[in-house]
């Protein structure tokens, strides 16, 4: 009975691996295909909000969609093909200076933060401790050289915009690794699905039946078919706020030094913008809003957005989530405040 049970669990696995890859396939062509329809043909039989609901929901998921895929593909190199040893031999044994390495780990592995949850996951199957990979997913997305250029290519040094989200990065992320260390038992903060997961036996000393190959085509397919529906659900609901919401009506509050932080944090929270290129997209609210309210919106929305609170539920239970968002909001909105009162 155990033999057969032993053998039946790979199969149903390897099967729901195989459906996992198909809907991961079939949302990327559904994504190009409407791209496709809706960049040639003028959707004149549909309202205009339904239009616009269309298109953003579509730009947020084709501009997500190759940080995803790049994420899910390091967390496989992570997972599959690099050394438990060499990752646990390269930190520090102290936690917090662990913490401070991680958070710069981004410099090594640069994809925003539509990458980063699959590859955070990937560390924790990996050994990471919670707190550890908190810490990584926060600091990645800002404390990384493309989204450092970016940003300087936009602002320079001005007003001390990039200076602030660099600094204001790593202090946040540390911050929210620090805090979650408290916890007495970090493998609570995950949902119960993900921590089955890493609770199975892996990694470097594992057994690696049949291929490399095969075992990272298999986790790829798994990473996939957890990560994109929960994209999906992500840029539908983005898009749909930005077509509720005016964007009017945000811009009139930027310049109150309190107010512009806060509207340009909902903004941040409503566009689920990668921070690749959310300075270039920012850029023309610096002539009507503060800089700390530019601030706030550089470091808020690469952390916390829906899209990205989507796809952290994937990993995450959504009372870690409330505290990651409370604890993100506060100090992004802490230091635009003090942006904007220094200037």
């Amino acid at each position: 009975m155990t033999n057969l049970l032993t053998r039946t669990r790979p199969k149903v696995a390897r099967r729901a691996q195989r459906i996992g890859l198909l809907v991961a396939a079939g949302v990327l062509a559904a994504v190009f295909l409407v791209r496709t329809l809706t960049g040639d043909i003028a959707l004149v039989d549909l309202p205009n909000a339904t239009q616009d609901l269309i298109t953003l929901t579509v730009s947020v998921m084709i501009e997500s969609l190759g940080f995803v895929i790049l994420g899910i593909l390091i967390s496989v190199l992570v997972q599959v093909w690099i050394p438990d040893r060499w990752i646990v031999k390269v930190l520090p044994r102290n936690t917090a200076a662990r913490r401070v390495v991680i958070s710069v780990l981004g410099v090594l592995l640069p994809v925003c933060e539509c990458g980063n949850v699959p590859l955070s996951r990937g560390l924790i199957a990996k050994g990471f401790s919670v707190p550890e990979a908190m810490t990584f997913l926060v600091a990645a997305p800002i404390v990384n050289p493309v989204t450092i250029l970016t940003t300087y290519q936009v602002f320079g040094f001005t007003d001390g915009i990039l200076v602030s989200r660099i600094v204001g990065g790593f202090l946040i992320a540390n911050l929210v690794g620090w805090l979650f260390s408290q916890h007495p038992t970090p493998e609570k903060l995950l949902t119960e699905k993900f921590a089955a997961e890493c609770a199975l036996p892996a990694t470097d000393d594992h057994d690696h039946s049949g291929s490399r190959w095969q075992e990272s085509r298999d986790l790829f397919a798994r990473e996939a078919a957890a990560v994109m529906p929960a994209l999906v659900l992500g840029a539908f609901i983005a898009g749909l706020v930005q077509v509720a919401v005016p964007r009017s009506v945000l811009v009139t509050l930027g310049s109150n030094p309190v107010w512009s932080v806060l509207a340009l944090m909902a903004l941040a929270f409503v566009i689920s913008i990668c921070s690749n290129i959310d300075a270039f997209f920012i850029l023309p609210f610096a002539s009507t809003f503060m800089p700390g309210g530019i601030v706030a919106f550089l470091l808020f929305g690469p952390i916390v957005d829906i899209k990205m609170l989507a796809m952290m539920r994937t990993t995450f239970t959504t009372t870690t989530l409330v505290q990651i968002t409370t604890v993100v909001a506060l100090m992004s909105a802490t230091i635009g405040f003090m942006v904007n009162f220094h200037a």
